[in-house]
């Protein structure tokens, strides 16, 4: 693994003091003494709260091999056992004892901070074999006949609104988290738009969150989408469909007289996922009439806010659409969600270990 030079390292350690410190005010109420952070060379573990020495280390494989958020995730969790050591002065228990787990499921933190995806659990086999009934469907709607491919688009959101709402009154079930987007690039509005889509029709939720880029020492974003393991796989491939559709039809669609320059591309790629929304509103009113009536999942909403207890909200001023974003919707209205969903995330998404899961 390439070394940082001084200045990055330099900066990379800045980060690390930064984060620390957001999470002793937002889990800790400000009750931890910073203490020494440090950067390993082991790579037999992800992260050490050394008591006799007031250090916090952190392998430098992790930091520089991982996402920002898995680094946070172990960050939290030598913080816990810090919190436990010094603050609540617990010193003769296993070092995962009885009070650690305490303290990271009222400060929803991860008890395991793996530091990589999770794996499959028994518990999840249901959510498996639903799935499983989508991705046919969904391949069944790449069909060239218009009517069967509606159809079977229309039966795939069905099943999953049925499975939802049934599953959401249970509380058998794991949430997990993952992360879309590159961080290196800034966040368009037709990104914005998808990740909405996602949080009102599909099961998740999405929050934007900060995240460092130690090999080019600054700051980027990411999205954060919590939900259950097949709600977030099938998430992660309707985000890459739909990007990869509104770019298709921009490019399909130039000559359109609407369309008066490249400056328009944006606005055109909005207009599609707004068109999409717009489609998928309408199948939710049509089996709205059945009794199928989606309220929300309150399971969910109490593990994002456990994970963001202090989370703030923005309402986003939608930009005033021109000709060519009326031209995107008129296409978005046509779009049909296809491809079967393969085994596994479709756009290399990340799915984090989390030690708050309802069971």
């Amino acid at each position: 693994m390439d070394a940082l030079t001084a200045e990055l390292e330099a900066a990379l350690v800045r980060a690390l003091r930064t984060e620390y410190d957001r999470i002793a005010w937002l889990r800790f109420g400000e009750r931890l003494k910073p203490p020494i952070l440090a950067l390993s060379e082991t790579t037999a573990r992800l992260g050490r709260w050394v008591s006799a020495e007031r250090t916090l280390e952190l392998s430098r494989e992790l930091v520089l091999g991982h996402g920002w958020p898995e680094v946070v995730g172990v960050l939290e969790h030598e913080m816990a056992h810090q919190y436990v050591d010094e603050v609540l002065g617990v010193r003769d228990e296993g070092p995962h004892g009885e009070t650690f787990h305490r303290i990271c499921t009222e400060r929803g933190i991860d008890a395991r901070a793996a530091g990589a995806p999770v794996a499959t659990t028994d518990g999840e086999v249901e959510g498996d074999r639903v799935l499983d009934r989508i991705r046919k469907l969904l391949a069944l709607a790449g069909s060239s006949n218009q009517h069967e491919a509606e159809l079977a688009m229309r039966t795939a959101h069905e099943l999953m609104l049925r499975h939802n709402i049934a599953a959401a009154q249970t509380s058998a079930r794991k949430f997990v988290v993952g992360h879309l987007g590159d961080p290196t690039k800034r966040t368009t509005r037709v990104e914005l738009d998808v990740v909405n889509l996602l949080a009102e029709f599909f099961f998740v939720e999405v929050i934007r969150v900060p995240i460092y880029l130690p090999r080019l020492g600054r700051a980027g974003h990411q999205f954060e989408i919590s939900g259950t393991r097949a709600n977030i796989e099938l998430a992660d491939h309707v985000y890459a469909f739909l990007l990869a559709t509104a770019d298709r039809l921009w490019t399909a669609n130039r000559d359109d007289a609407r369309v008066t320059s490249g400056r328009d591309r944006l606005a055109y790629q909005a207009g599609v996922i707004r068109g999409f929304r717009e489609k998928l509103l309408l199948e939710r009113a049509k089996l709205s009439g059945t009794g199928l009536v989606w309220v929300g999942d309150a399971g969910l909403d109490d593990f994002v806010k456990l994970r963001h207890p202090r989370l703030t909200t923005r309402r986003r001023r939608l930009p005033r659409g021109n000709s060519a974003h009326a031209a995107g919707r008129e296409a978005g209205r046509t779009v049909v969600l296809h491809k079967p969903v393969s085994r596994g995330p479709t756009g290399g998404i990340r799915l984090l270990a989390t030690g708050n899961s309802r069971e």
